[in-house]
């Protein structure tokens, strides 16, 4: 368009000069100063062209971006993009080939990416920053976390371990790095900031599409942009630690929306001694059910409503028969009641704190038994009952592979 507008003025200039029309002198005019003669405008005058900002401006605004080239230099040969062949994909959507991201986590070649990402592969193929590509094997999955392990054999030479970050330490607003291969892109860097924080996913039930029952607790919400690729790769905080691996978008459109998810890297840091020993993860079990806190029928949102003696914790509203609760003597709900339109089980014990550590609702407490504990501990359970409060020890089972289904308000 702008070559069209350029010959387009060249053809008016032509034809200007070539048919030299009468000039037509406005009535009582005098001569006046020649065009020649004329200053130029005034605007010009009056805004001179500025010099350039001094050195020191420039480099304390690139500042941020020295730091962002120099975390994906350092961190990028530690990415890696997998690409895998699937007989049987695990959604309908996924075609024979599937692709996401990893990360290399130790000097034994062993890389960490989604589960989703090589549930039923049948060959996993790994290929470095420097593009040099090698056949790996499956170590360990896990559905519940939708992490996974897989090992290459290549030279120690070629693996850079990331290093592991405290998720418990990130906070809303934080710089979000991710660093993975989005639409097959390798290597590719986008950056955010945590925008959000405690959410839940049920990631086995969107790998299986079964109902399982059991979420991945925790789960750090970005605005950082994160497509389909990045899944498996890490995501890093400011010092290029990795606090989380990232795993999905909320989206209507295949595309990101504007928010993102990753795995805290406590619930990686917990599942890897178990991948890599045994290939699964068992996670604890206690057998209780409670109103989610995010649909705003928490015990915080629910004690001025319901005269609760506490504003924080867990609110049984039933428990599972045979369970390490039922066993302990942890009561579920006597009775229903309607809160802001809605049927809500109340009368059950409020759980507060688990070992001396308060927590605020449900995705707390879960998130504290998957990093903190395993199957056959004893852990101590404080709970709000009418106007008391009692130390109840309750010993752990293993979680079973669904959620059997709890008793209804006020049945046994």
């Amino acid at each position: 368009m702008r070559k069209l507008i350029v010959l387009l003025l060249s053809s008016i200039v032509i034809f200007s000069a070539a048919c030299q029309p009468q000039l037509i002198v406005p009535p009582n005019s005098q001569p006046s100063t020649p065009i020649a003669d004329l200053p130029l405008g005034a605007s010009y005058h009056s805004q001179p062209v500025p010099t350039a900002v001094s050195d020191a401006v420039i480099a304390e605004a690139d500042a941020e971006y020295l730091l962002l080239t120099n975390l994906y230099e350092r961190l990028a040969p530690s990415i890696v993009n997998i690409e895998v062949t699937l007989s049987n994909p695990a959604h309908s959507f996924l075609g024979e080939i599937a692709s996401g991201s990893g990360f290399v986590i130790d000097a034994d070649g062993h890389i960490m990416t989604s589960a989703h990402v090589v549930t039923g592969a049948d060959e996993i193929t790994v290929t470095f920053s420097d593009s040099y590509v090698t056949q790996a094997e499956l170590v360990g999955i896990d559905n519940y976390s939708d992490l996974a392990i897989v090992r290459v054999n290549v030279d120690e030479s070629r693996l850079r371990p990331v290093t592991f970050g405290d998720s418990l330490a990130v906070r809303v607003g934080q710089r979000a790095v991710a660093i993975g291969n989005p639409f097959g892109l390798a290597t590719s860097m986008t950056v955010g900031i945590v925008s959000g924080l405690g959410r839940q996913l049920p990631s086995a039930e969107m790998i299986t599409e079964s109902p399982i029952g059991f979420q991945n607790p925790s789960i750090i919400q970005v605005d950082a942009p994160i497509n389909p690729g990045n899944s498996g790769g890490p995501l890093f905080n400011s010092q290029g630690e990795v606090i989380g691996v990232n795993t999905a978008i909320r989206t209507e459109s295949g595309i990101f929306e504007g928010v993102g998810f990753a795995v805290p890297s406590a619930t990686a840091l917990r599942v890897i001694p178990d991948l890599l020993e045994n290939g699964h993860v068992s996670y604890s079990y206690i057998g209780i059910s409670s109103e989610a806190a995010s649909d705003g029928f928490g015990v915080a949102s629910l004690a001025e409503p319901l005269s609760l003696p506490v504003d924080h914790g867990v609110l049984v509203a039933a428990v599972t028969s045979n369970s390490p609760a039922a066993s302990a003597g942890i009561m579920g709900g006597s009775r229903e009641i309607t809160v802001r339109g809605r049927t809500v089980c109340v009368g059950g014990d409020i759980i507060v704190a688990v070992n001396d550590t308060i927590v605020n609702n449900m995705d707390e407490l879960v998130y504290y038994l998957v990093v903190n504990t395993r199957p056959g501990d004893t852990i101590q359970l404080r709970i709000a009952r009418a106007n008391e409060t009692f130390d109840v020890p309750v010993q752990l089972s293993a979680r079973p592979d669904n959620v059997e289904a709890a008793p209804g308000c006020g049945e046994s």
